[in-house]
C-alpha cells in the first residue's frame, strides 16, 4: 500500500514540473535572469589594409604659341609695339589679324581679366604764334558731336585718320563738318591754312606747336591727373593671362620719366631798386608769387648779372651803374631752386675780380655749375653737360657787346667773348655730335624793342646752323620775339627776371622759358609771362596782360613771318 502512495506521489510532482517547463518556454516577454556566453576562440587582429594614395595627374602643359591681336580702337603705334614683340617671341605667340579670335588682346575698353598696360595720351594744340591759352572739355565734346562750342566755333579741329579712330572708341563718331582728317605731314601746314586746332599723340608734338591747357590741365606739366584727353589701355584675356607677364608692361606714349622741363629766365641783377626792396620785405620776397615755377622745374637757370660780395653797401645805391650784390643776398637764388648759373653778363666784374670769384665759391659751395663766364678764359669758353634721363643737355654762352673789363682772361674771371662766333659754333657742333642737345645763350647788344634787329637775327640763326636746339638771348630789358630756324627755337630776348626797370610797361614784362624736353629732344615750350612789381617782384601777368603780350611779341617775331 506504502509503495503504491509513493509512485503516486512522484508521478505528480514529475507531471506538474513538466507543465511549469512547457509553461516557461511559451511565454516570448520573459527573460531569463542570467544567459549563460557560450565560450568561442577568438579571432586573430587583422592586419588594416593600407590607403593607396592616387597619383595625381600631371598638370598639362599650356599650349603655345598664344594668339595676339589688337582691338579696332587702339592706337596703331601702340598696336605695332605689341606686334613686334608678338613677332620676337615665335615660341609663345602668333599675331592674329582677326581680334575676336584672339586669345589675348590690347584693347582701349576692360576686357575679361583686364590688366592696366598705360595710357596713350594727346595733346589739344595750335601754331605756335596763337594767343589762345586753352578750352574746356566740354567745348571739345561738344563740336565732336556736331556742334561746335566755345573756341572751337572759330577754330576748324585737325585730327589724323588714326587719331579719329582711337577717339571714335571713347566718344563715338564725331558729326557735322568742324572735324577734319588730314595726313600726319600736313597738320601743321593745314592748321596754318585753315586757323586750325589739332589733336594729336602727345610724343609727336614739337615746338612750333602751342599746346593749349585742358580744363586747366597741360600735359607738358609734370603730375598730370584727371586728364580729358588720355585714352587708357589693358591686355585682356578670357583664360591665357599666363601670357601676359611675357608681352610688354606698358604701351604709354608719355613717361614723365622721359620728360625733363627746364626753366630759361632773363636778367637777374640784385642790386639797386631791387635790393632795397629786399632789404626791407626780406630776401626771398621778389620769389612770393613766381617761385613756383621755377622750383617745379627739372633744372633752373638763371642769367646772374652782378656778383656778390659781403662788402657791397647797404642800403644800396641807387642811380648807379656800378653793381654789386651782398652775399646775403643769394639767399634769393636758392629758394627758387637754382641748379646753372649763366655768366656771360656785363656786371659781374665792376667791384673787380675779387668778389667775382667769391661769387663762384658760393656757387661751388651749393653744388650749382655755371658757364659763359668763370674764372679764366678756358673755364668760360667750356660748357656745361647735364642728363635727366635720356635727356642728355649742354650749356655754352657768350657776350658779344662786352666792355672789355667784363672778358674772362687766361688767368682772370669774366665772361667768354665771343668773337667772330667761331670758336662757340664749332663747340655747338661737337656737342651735337656727341648726343647732346645745346642750349646756347648770348649777351647781345641791348636794344629797347620788342623786335630783333638784323644782325641779332643772323647771329643768333648760324648758331642755330651750327647745331644748337635753343638759343635765347640773355641781353633783353624786354622781351623780344621768336623764331623757328634749322630745327631750333631762338627767343631773341626773355627781358628781365630780378631787376629793378619799372620805367615802362615793356622792361616790366617778363619771360620765363619752360623748355620740355622729351626722348632725347625738344618737345615743346611753355611760354610764362609775369610783370614786375615794386621794382623786384614779378607776379603772373592777368590774362589781357598776357594777351597784350603775346601780341605785341608776336607781332615782332621773324618766325611768324
Amino acid at each position: 500500500m506504502t509503495t503504491h502512495r509513493t509512485l503516486f506521489w512522484l508521478l505528480l510532482v514529475l507531471t506538474l514540473a513538466l507543465s511549469l517547463i512547457a509553461l516557461v518556454a511559451c511565454d516570448p516577454l520573459f527573460t531569463p535572469a542570467f544567459t549563460p556566453t557560450p565560450t568561442r576562440t577568438p579571432r586573430p587582429t587583422a592586419t588594416p589594409t593600407p590607403t593607396l594614395t592616387p597619383t595625381p595627374s600631371p598638370t598639362p602643359t599650356p599650349a603655345w604659341p598664344v594668339t595676339v591681336a589688337c582691338g579696332p580702337y587702339v592706337p596703331a603705334e601702340a598696336c605695332a609695339r605689341l606686334r613686334a614683340a608678338v613677332e620676337a617671341d615665335p615660341a609663345h605667340f602668333r599675331w592674329a589679324d582677326e581680334p575676336d579670335t584672339a586669345q589675348v588682346r590690347l584693347d582701349s575698353e576692360a576686357l575679361p581679366n583686364a590688366r592696366p598696360v598705360g595710357v596713350w595720351t594727346y595733346a589739344l594744340a595750335a601754331p605756335f604764334f596763337t594767343l589762345d591759352d586753352e578750352a574746356a572739355l566740354s567745348d571739345l565734346r561738344t563740336t565732336w558731336t556736331g556742334a561746335p562750342t566755345g573756341p572751337f566755333a572759330l577754330h576748324p579741329l585737325l585730327v589724323t585718320t588714326d587719331t579719329l579712330n582711337v577717339l571714335i572708341g571713347q566718344w563715338g563718331p564725331p558729326t557735322g563738318e568742324t572735324i577734319r582728317v588730314v595726313e600726319p605731314g600736313a597738320l601743321l601746314t593745314e592748321a596754318l591754312n585753315l586757323d586750325g586746332w589739332v589733336l594729336l599723340p602727345f610724343h609727336e608734338l614739337e615746338p612750333r606747336w602751342k599746346v593749349l591747357r585742358v580744363d586747366g590741365r597741360s600735359p607738358l606739366e609734370k603730375g598730370l591727373t584727371d586728364y580729358g584727353l588720355s585714352v587708357p589701355l589693358y591686355l585682356g584675356a578670357q583664360r591665357r593671362t599666363d601670357a601676359f607677364p611675357l608681352l610688354p608692361a606698358d604701351f604709354s606714349n608719355r613717361d614723365e620719366s622721359r620728360m625733363a622741363v627746364v626753366a630759361m629766365t632773363g636778367v637777374t641783377a640784385l642790386t639797386r631798386g631791387t635790393a632795397r626792396t629786399m632789404e626791407q620785405k626780406g630776401v626771398t620776397y621778389p620769389a612770393r608769387d613766381i617761385g613756383p615755377w621755377l622750383q617745379e622745374a627739372d633744372l633752373t637757370h638763371i642769367s646772374n648779372e652782378v656778383s656778390f660780395t659781403p662788402d657791397c653797401p647797404v642800403p644800396p645805391r641807387l642811380g648807379t651803374m656800378t653793381f654789386c650784390s651782398h652775399e646775403r643776398y643769394i639767399e634769393l637764388l636758392d629758394a627758387v631752386g637754382t641748379d646753372v648759373v649763366e655768366l656771360t653778363g656785363n656786371h659781374n666784374n665792376d667791384y673787380g675780380t675779387g668778389p667775382h670769384l667769391h661769387t663762384l665759391d658760393l656757387f661751388r659751395q651749393r653744388g650749382w655749375r655755371w658757364f659763359g663766364g668763370g674764372a679764366n678764359l678756358a673755364e668760360a669758353m667750356t660748357p656745361i653737360t647735364v642728363t635727366l634721363g635720356p635727356n642728355r643737355l649742354a650749356f655754352i654762352g657768350c657776350n658779344s657787346v662786352g666792355p672789355s673789363y667784363a672778358y674772362a682772361t687766361e688767368d682772370s674771371p669774366g665772361a667768354a667773348p665771343c668773337g667772330d662766333w667761331t670758336w662757340i659754333r664749332e663747340k655747338i657742333a661737337g656737342l651735337r655730335a656727341k648726343g647732346y642737345l645745346p642750349i646756347v645763350t648770348v649777351q647781345y647788344y641791348e636794344t629797347y624793342e620788342y623786335f630783333p634787329t638784323p644782325q641779332q637775327v643772323a647771329d643768333f640763326r648760324a648758331l642755330a646752323d651750327a647745331g644748337a636746339v635753343v638759343v635765347q638771348g640773355s641781353q633783353a630789358h624786354q622781351p623780344q620775339g621768336f623764331d623757328f630756324h634749322a630745327g631750333a627755337f631762338i627767343h631773341y630776348g626773355l627781358g628781365n627776371l630780378f631787376f629793378d626797370q619799372m620805367q615802362s610797361l615793356a622792361t616790366r614784362q617778363e619771360f620765363i622759358d619752360r623748355l620740355v624736353f622729351y626722348d632725347g629732344r625738344l618737345l615743346g615750350v611753355d611760354l610764362r609771362t609775369a610783370l614786375l612789381e615794386e621794382g623786384a617782384r614779378p607776379r603772373p601777368m592777368a590774362p589781357p596782360e598776357r594777351r597784350a603780350l603775346l601780341e605785341a611779341v608776336f607781332a615782332a617775331s621773324p618766325g611768324r613771318k
